[in-house]
């Protein structure tokens, strides 16, 4: 028997990063928000790698703080190191990356959720959606409660069906045994979702103590840490920061996991997810690079206050009495003391060419899904998908049109279209390769591409968008001043250009066209003309990468000018694709899948060829006649 339990605007179902972020957005954008989650002290957890950032992942973290997200503002208070990767290649692929205090960021988001206005946090297990003249209205619990909605956002992560793999041993269970969530999963199907089953997987965990750091490699945080948030400009954990270590598999290792590959899930069949392709388990990658004498293993703390390191880049399945003995195979790890067991993990995902890009259902209107759920891996993918999810869940219900993130604008727009126009067939992992503008969409100017879309739809503050409006100013004034800068060839000009290896000046230039130059930067110009207004660095790094890439950041603007023609020219939602005369049979079934809204769209569709985008044009351009004759 069922109950009645409360009446809500947005229901959120599952608190991992995806969750929290769809319910902070829809609570924040004025929608009163339930967060269910099966056990509150998971809330915000991380299973796996106790890290957020890295390569085009950092670059959504980035993006979900623009948009008035709390990923970036948490990790923030929350580091125990904060270091910049690919700092030897260009800006576009400069990537940050967190070492998380794991224990305190579930802490601290937890209590964020617990503080915001329209949002109650309570615990339950969903087991079935409650669906109504065909649109998703609520949820009833395992215990019978009832709670209705508007719009329901389905955050489950591994927990669908999940089940632990370890040797010969499985057993039904979420991450870290937790309750897995069965019932829900029947009943999506049994509502018509087409599931797939993947697999993901994490290491051991090993004792501090027995650790050898004298054979590592040690790893520090920057000096002068960057940060996620554009709100942090400074924290006091910079100056407290813990060092990883880095080590390397044995020839040894090598040895023991091909001798024992019988008894590798992976190997025996055991398994029947799809793992991911970009974070393989150590026995995938020994025998996938079985010409690699060696690979990287990372020592990473996972806290301040616990003795547990996480061994990166160890991730197996193996039976406990393996791993033990790969473990004590590496450089450093002799001794070691494993304290929890490495594991993989089965669970149901959607196949999310069922969404709109809005991540909407196209099935059941008014339920939403993000995260793991919808076929990504990383707790980054599903935070970026969860914001957009809560964001467009609480649009919904007040009559709005969604917000869609094109793919010039944001990776979370590479994301999202990848998903509902491709789908995947692996836990789908972001890569900045992914992105085709990605110069434009670089880790220093998130807050530029997306915070006055954050303003817009109510996340970001009054005084958070004048602050970012005095940046953006600032930063246009100084590139016009240095444009109006002459400098001469003086003697200190010159002996300036000479320290640096630069050639002298032959004539009078603008500072525009001597900042172009590779080899000067920024604070070079600096030291000869100051900016009459006092500018930050992050400004001042705004100004010198505008400057120098100015060349590729217009090709590419170009690139974007042409092709949003394509995105602009829209597809009716109910367009009949089997009528269309000329159109391919494959083309028919994958437009029909996908329907997409936009020829763009279509065009990214694998299976839609040129020919049929020309055929899908003259028909639209009929179409539209036809329409707009009837309407008269």
């Amino acid at each position: 028997m069922s109950y009645h339990a409360g009446d809500y605007d947005v229901i959120v179902i599952g608190a991992g990063h995806a969750g929290c972020e769809a319910a902070l957005a829809a609570a924040r954008m004025g929608c009163e928000t339930l967060l269910l989650t099966i056990n509150l002290d998971m809330v915000a957890f991380m299973p796996c790698n106790p890290s957020v950032g890295g390569p085009a992942k950092g670059h959504v973290v980035r993006e979900i703080d623009a948009l008035g997200g709390e990923m970036g503002r948490n990790i923030d208070k929350t580091f125990i190191q904060m270091r910049m990767l690919n700092t030897g290649k260009g800006p576009a692929v400069h990537a940050l990356r967190a070492q998380a205090d794991k224990f305190l960021y579930q802490h601290t988001m937890k209590e964020t959720i617990e503080k915001q206005e329209r949002l109650t946090l309570r615990q339950g297990m969903a087991e079935e959606l409650i669906v109504e003249d065909g649109a998703c209205r609520g949820v009833i619990t395992k215990t019978g409660a009832e709670y209705r909605a508007k719009a329901v956002v389905l955050t489950t992560g591994t927990y669908l069906r999940g089940k632990v793999i370890m040797g010969e041993l499985m057993y039904e269970s979420g991450p870290n045994n937790q309750q897995p969530s069965v019932k829900l999963s029947e009943n999506l199907r049994s509502l018509g979702l087409e599931l797939v089953r993947f697999k993901t997987g994490t290491p051991p965990r090993v004792h501090q103590d027995t650790i050898d750091f004298s054979k590592t490699e040690i790893q520090p945080g920057d000096d002068k840490p960057k940060y996620f948030s554009f709100e942090t400009e400074y924290s006091d954990l910079a100056n407290q920061q813990i060092p990883c270590w880095l080590t390397y598999t044995s020839e040894e290792t090598h040895k023991i996991i091909n001798d024992n590959l019988h008894r590798a899930p992976m190997f025996s069949g055991a398994i029947e997810g799809t793992g991911p392709r970009y974070c393989p388990s150590i026995e995938d990658k020994i025998v996938r690079f079985a010409d690699k004498p060696k690979h990287q293993i990372f020592l990473e703390p996972e806290g301040r206050n616990t003795k547990e390191y996480y061994v990166q880049g160890l991730s197996t399945s193996m039976p406990e009495d393996v791993q033990l003995r790969i473990l004590r195979s590496i450089p450093g790890l002799e001794k070691v003391e494993m304290m929890r067991t490495g594991y993989a993990i089965e669970y149901d995902a959607v196949v999310p060419t069922q969404l709109w890009p809005s991540l909407e259902t196209k099935l059941i209107p008014y339920l939403f899904t993000a995260g793991q759920i919808n076929g990504t891996s990383g707790y980054e993918e599903a935070a970026g998908q969860g914001i957009m999810a809560g964001i467009n869940a609480a649009r919904k219900v007040k009559g709005e049109e969604p917000v869609i993130i094109d793919r010039s604008a944001g990776y979370i727009g590479v994301m999202i279209d990848d998903l509902v126009t491709k789908g995947t067939n692996e836990p789908y992992r972001l890569l900045t390769s992914r992105a085709e503008y990605r110069l434009l969409l670089r880790h220093d100017n998130a807050d530029l591409r997306l915070t006055p879309l954050g303003y817009e739809i109510g996340l970001i503050p009054e005084e958070r968008y004048r602050k970012f409006l005095d940046k953006k100013n600032r930063v246009e004034a100084e590139i016009a001043r240095l444009r109006e800068t002459k400098f001469k060839p003086d003697e200190e000009v010159q002996a300036m250009l000479a320290s640096l290896e630069s050639a002298p000046l032959q004539n009078t230039v603008d500072g525009v066209t001597l900042l172009r130059r590779p080899e000067l930067s920024y604070a070079d110009l600096e030291k000869l003309s100051p900016s009459p207004v006092e500018l930050t660095e992050d400004m001042k790094e705004q100004v010198e990468i505008q400057i120098k890439y100015t060349g590729y950041i217009e090709k590419q603007l170009q690139q974007v000018e042409k092709l949003s023609k394509m995105e602009k020219k829209r597809i009716p939602e109910d367009i009949d694709y089997g009528i269309i005369h000329g159109l391919a049979t494959e083309a028919k079934q994958k437009l029909d899948k996908v329907r997409p809204l936009s020829i763009g769209q279509a065009s990214r569709i694998s299976g839609v060829t040129p020919a049929d985008l020309s055929i899908l044009l003259v028909h639209l351009e009929h179409y539209n006649r036809v329409t707009a004759a009837a309407r008269g």
